[in-house]
């Protein structure tokens, strides 16, 4: 069964196109990155999965449970953390824990020693009885994840969590969000624009700009449907060059149908008496794919 799966999933706002045609299914356990620029449709994609908007058109479904007709069951195995979540300022970061442990009925105990060990993995327990109102910006993110995570989700829904983290912080954050999913099994559908980020954390994307789903897959899937170019790339010595290559932050660089072509190159320019300091090859990252296809839907070419 799907952790997550939606199936021609649409919402308008009066005439307003927010999302339209969203198709996707994600197995439990894996980190999925949704990506895209600023009103493409990702927070309208999370309402409809949480049950907070309904479709105009299109079904989804969490663990098989529908978020209309199964709301209170789809909340339970759900967390959501996203940049606008408050808490309750003159509440210590402890107390707004238990808090909203007790709401969604977890006992005072069970709550207390969840929030402890959340609050110790996030690094948060010396400013544990800080009322959370006096949180820095990271220290207030760091607590709506852990918020999030108080009732053991088994889907994780994420709005940029390292936004305003230092890098000790958002490393904190990055590890608990690797073990829910690695050794927890826990879902987690991360919406960001920080796409290097996003390459080091998840195992999927999807690609959504103006309401549509441009693509969705694994980077190396992407790649191949944005057609962005693998490259095998030399350092040579000093003013040295090769017939054929372009050079490019000096190196000398030249398209790859596929891996597998890079021993017999290397060979041949170590035949050639070349001095080769360094060779390598460049796959497309993420950024590379991300703007191909949101240049090509600038360009009115939405697939």
């Amino acid at each position: 069964m799907d952790a997550i799966y939606a199936q021609g999933l649409s919402r308008s706002f009066g005439e307003k196109k927010a999302l339209e045609g969203l198709s996707l299914s994600l197995p439990q356990g894996s980190v999925f990155g949704f990506l895209g620029p600023n009103g493409a449709g990702k927070t309208t994609t999370v309402k409809l999965l949480t049950g907070l908007l309904t479709p105009t058109r299109g079904e989804c479904a969490v663990f098989g449970l529908s978020p209309r007709s199964d709301a209170e069951k789809v909340h339970a195995l759900c967390g959501v953390m996203t940049e606008s979540a408050r808490m309750y300022p003159q509440l210590s970061g402890l107390a707004n824990l238990i808090f909203f442990g007790e709401l969604c009925g977890m006992t005072r105990a069970a709550a207390t020693e969840r929030a402890g060990e959340l609050l110790k993995k996030l690094d948060l327990t010396d400013s544990e009885k800080l009322p959370a109102g006096k949180y820095s910006t990271g220290m207030a993110q760091r607590l709506s994840l852990a918020r999030a995570l108080l009732g053991r989700p088994k889907v994780l829904f994420l709005d940029e969590p390292t936004s305003g983290l230092d890098p000790e912080s958002a490393q904190a954050v990055n590890a608990l969000i690797s073990e829910q999913a690695g050794q927890e099994g826990v879902t987690v559908f991360l919406c960001t624009h920080q796409l290097r980020y996003a390459q080091d954390l998840c195992d999927s994307y999807g690609i959504l700009d103006h309401g549509f789903l441009l693509a969705k897959g694994d980077l190396s899937h992407l790649a191949k449907l944005a057609g962005c170019q693998s490259y095998a790339s030399f350092r040579l010595a000093s003013g040295e060059e090769l017939a054929g290559f372009e050079r490019k932050n000096g190196w000398l660089r030249r398209p790859l149908e596929s891996q597998e072509e890079m021993p017999g190159l290397l060979r041949e320019v170590v035949r050639e008496g070349r001095c080769v300091y360094e060779a390598r090859i460049e796959t497309p990252t993420l950024e590379d794919v991300y703007f191909s296809f949101i240049g090509q839907s600038e360009g009115g070419t939405e697939s």
